[in-house]
């Protein structure tokens, strides 16, 4: 089995990094990590007569996902002060998301909050997540991802050595760049616009008459300095704190894709506590992707505002105008439901639309 699941993240690990989330006060993301901590989790053990639970991020202390993992361990705390001692670590200091997520799932560490890419492998499902549009709003996210949906993907983890906790948000991309205001899928036509290294998302740009351009994070600012590139497309946050603005003063809140953060704990580490404190494990996890989800909208409000005092035009699609965009992917649909699995889309969609 741990062969296994080494040989799964190995090759997930050369999948494109699904999303880049709303952000707090710098970036550094998964996408934006150029380095990783080389070092190597080792088994937590009791500090006197507590049971260390380290919590692994790759994002910094300011980010949502952080703030989830601080509340998640005051939660713990609180209530067995005695029994638990949760340690958070942001910054990639335990490692990248590949690397934290295959030492949870050998059980050489407790908790991390992951992308979806080093998971795809063992759960081609994961792939849902990319395609453009399919999560209408934060409500209808809230809804799939706490729902059944939700359960499912858990349940394809579980076998891996990855028991899934909850889901915390990463956020919806949006589309900028030099040229014009985008209200259409036609003022895209011909524009470079930077994507990441993801098949869905290259596809998804095609269809809608841009030039998609995968290319590092690290070249993205100096790229559309340049003129190299266009544009780009990213979370508002993103979009503010990397100062894109600055080069790029046309900001359209497509909404395109949106994305969870996935939080996993060992499932050998899970088996090993009482059913008591496995059933308040689930719900103080829970609790914490609350307040994540709120402090990520919060971050994502206050930024779109800070972009129109930068002088930045931010266009907010109406309802038709939107639905052009949507009407353009179908073909991305066509092309990679069938890798997905067609009933769990109509299962996902179906959620969504409920939201609309």
């Amino acid at each position: 089995m741990k062969k296994r699941i080494l040989a799964l993240l190995t090759t997930a690990a050369l999948a494109s990094t699904i999303l880049t989330g709303c952000m707090g006060s710098e970036v550094t993301t998964t996408e934006t990590q150029q380095k990783t901590v080389p070092q190597v989790a080792a088994p937590s053990k009791p500090t006197g007569d507590k049971i260390v639970i380290k919590a692994a991020t790759g994002l910094t202390a300011t980010h949502p996902a952080a703030i989830g993992l601080y509340e998640f361990e005051k939660l713990v705390e609180e209530k067995y002060p005695d029994r638990f001692d949760v340690q958070v670590y942001t910054d990639a200091q335990l490692g990248d998301d590949v690397s934290a997520t295959q030492d949870v799932a050998m059980g050489n560490l407790e908790l991390v909050v992951t992308s979806a890419s080093p998971l795809v492998g063992m759960c081609p499902a994961l792939k849902v997540f990319d395609l453009p549009f399919i999560v209408p709003n934060e409500a209808a996210a809230d809804a799939i991802y706490d729902g059944e949906i939700g359960k499912k993907l858990a349940d394809d983890l579980l076998p891996n050595g990855l028991r899934l906790l909850t889901y915390y948000e990463n956020g919806f991309r949006n589309i900028t760049n030099s040229k014009r205001d985008v209200r259409t899928p036609g003022d895209l036509s011909g524009l470079k616009i930077r994507t990441m290294e993801n098949d869905i998302h290259l596809a998804t740009f095609k269809a809608l008459g841009a030039v998609p351009t995968p290319m590092a994070f690290s070249e993205v600012f100096t790229s559309l300095e340049q003129g190299a590139i266009d544009g780009q497309e990213n979370p508002v946050s993103t979009i503010y704190l990397s100062k894109f603005y600055e080069v790029n003063p046309h900001v359209t809140l497509t909404g395109h894709v949106y994305g969870p953060h996935i939080v996993l704990m060992s499932e050998q580490f899970y088996q090993n506590l009482s059913a008591e404190e496995q059933a308040f494990i689930m719900e103080a996890a829970h609790q914490s992707a609350l307040v994540n989800r709120s402090e990520n909208r919060q971050m994502c409000t206050d930024y779109i505002q800070n972009l129109k005092d930068e002088g930045a035009t931010v266009v907010e699609l109406t309802a038709e105008e939107k639905q052009a965009f949507v009407d353009a992917v179908q073909p991305v649909y066509k092309e990679f439901v069938p890798q997905i699995g067609e009933e769990f889309v109509k299962q996902f969609q179906a959620v969504g639309d409920k939201f609309k």
